[in-house]
């Protein structure tokens, strides 16, 4: 009698510990969802080339509107932020693999809808040409046979796709990493014109860099904030700060501060 119940008790605390591993997993499993979606940080992608929206400074530090921005929108949130510089051209990898959760870095939402899960628009921008300061150009058809540059896989490409007449009339189209080498080429003479956004190329000519710009846009864009497609919950916590701090003003100031007027969509 003394044995079977000795085989009982035995049985009994095993049931006991294999229940108790079983809910520790269980624990674990829920704490390592919660980090693969990255529920409580904020990891922002961007081009660290891309002044004014997202940069690196001399110091080695990342600053620029989207990135001053980003960390207003974190705080509120009480989410850890982590800035991410990335190779623009492997955004999409990067997204996808979860080594960011949001790209924001002056990203284009216009022709892109379908591709990511975007916050409302909250800059406006365009496609412009940007040449020397003191050179001939003052037309899209002054530059038949002239050379252009952009940054490869940019916004600045596929507008010039979709352009085709004037594609066709260019001379050669080279493409390079980001947009400061491109402008650093044209300021040596290296090429004719460089096709980029608006937003950073007048930044660039308020920081004295003797540029202009044709009037002449070859496309109409909108900046947003994109998450992988179907991330509407991490989309609507930040939409909802986003749209709190523009009617707080904070926008407008950020807008005036790091491009020289306002240019921001949400008031």
């Amino acid at each position: 009698m003394k044995k079977r119940n000795l085989i009982m008790v035995i049985v009994l605390t095993l049931s006991l510990f294999l229940v108790s591993c079983s809910n520790k997993n269980e624990g674990k499993d829920d704490v390592t969802t919660d980090n693969n979606t990255s529920s409580n940080t904020l990891i922002v992608g961007f081009d660290a080339n891309f002044p004014p929206m997202g940069f690196k400074e001399t110091d080695g530090s990342y600053t620029g509107f989207d990135l001053e921005l980003a960390k207003l929108v974190a705080d509120k949130l009480e989410m850890e932020l982590v800035l991410q510089p990335i190779d623009w051209a492997s955004k999409d990898a990067e997204l996808d693999s979860g080594n960011i959760n949001v790209i924001w870095n002056g990203f284009t939402k216009t022709g892109r809808e379908e591709k990511y899960t975007f916050s409302e628009p909250y800059m406006e921008n365009r496609q412009l040409i940007v040449v020397n300061e003191d050179s001939e150009f003052n037309e899209l058809e002054d530059l038949k046979g002239k050379n252009l540059e952009l940054q490869d896989r940019s916004t600045a490409e596929y507008a010039l796709e979709d352009s085709a007449e004037f594609k066709e009339s260019l001379g050669e189209v080279i493409k390079v990493p980001d947009n400061l080498t491109a402008l650093n080429d044209l300021e040596q003479g290296s090429t004719d014109a460089v096709l980029m956004d608006e937003v950073v190329a007048k930044y660039n000519i308020n920081k004295g860099r003797k540029f202009r710009v044709l009037e002449e846009s070859l496309k109409d864009e909108e900046y947003a904030i994109a998450f992988k497609l179907g991330n509407e919950e991490l989309r609507d916590k930040v939409d909802k700060v986003v749209k709190e701090l523009a009617s707080e003003g904070v926008l407008k100031e950020l807008s005036i501060k790091w491009i020289g007027e306002d240019k921001t969509l949400i008031k």
